[in-house]
């Protein structure tokens, strides 16, 4: 969507600021021996004290309030038994919706300490975001923004999740436009003012030895993800 009243920013800043408070309970809470289901059972507590609903089950039925996932799963993992280990890379992904506005983010935490490789790739997720939106600004061609994160990436050994991205968001989770993380020369498009999009760098592996896992990553996790909601219904 596009921001047009000031009504229609503070509602969307409203939902942000319950999103980054429920990402700041999870990982605070985020140590070995806890459970993603714990885990997602804080955002419940979370949502229901600020009067928000999750974005995943309003809009997919999700069967998780949160999407938490481990290690090699990129994206979408349901809440559940799994008990988090030391070492272990959780992405706490968090979307809420209050008052018909939604707000998504995502945050890779480590649990207890990490190895280098897996700290790296943390910090250079984070930097490739940092660079990207600066140039997520009004005027600036769309695929500015992927290019940004494909360059910051690579430059530092690692490789994006093919066919993950970000997009749109305002009054449903996921709207136009689809924000590549990669240099797409057709997406020259400009940035519109008020437009509300999700930048979401999904850094993968190495370069060398993790490009074939990076092109698989997507469908696989997603199939997996779809199995199980299938599963429990």
């Amino acid at each position: 969507m596009s921001v047009n009243t000031p009504e229609e920013l503070r509602a969307l800043q409203a939902a942000g600021r319950i999103v980054a408070a429920t990402i700041r309970a999870m990982r605070r809470a985020v140590r070995p021996g806890v459970t993603t289901a714990e885990l997602d059972a804080i955002a419940g507590r979370e949502f229901a004290r600020a009067g928000a609903r999750s974005g995943p089950q309003l809009d997919y039925g999700f069967p998780g309030v949160t999407c938490i996932s481990v290690n090699d799963e990129a994206v979408h993992g349901i809440p559940g038994r799994r008990r988090l280990r030391r070492g272990d890379l959780v992405k706490l992904d968090v979307t809420a919706e209050l008052d018909g506005f939604y707000a998504d983010a995502c945050r890779t935490v480590v649990v207890g300490d990490g190895r280098p490789q897996a700290l790296k790739l943390v910090r250079t997720a984070e930097q490739a975001l940092q660079r990207a939106l600066k140039v997520a600004v009004a005027g600036r061609p769309l695929n500015a923004i992927g290019a940004r994160v494909q360059e910051t990436v690579h430059a530092r050994g690692f490789s994006l999740c093919d066919g993950l991205m970000g997009h749109g968001i305002g009054r449903r989770i996921h709207e136009a436009p689809d924000v590549p993380n990669q240099f797409e020369p057709a997406l020259s498009q400009p940035l519109g003012e008020g437009l509300v999009i999700t930048v979401e760098p999904l850094v993968v592996g190495t370069r060398r030895a993790h490009d074939r896992r990076a092109r698989r990553c997507a469908a696989r996790v997603d199939r997996v993800t779809a199995e199980r909601v299938r599963r429990r219904r």
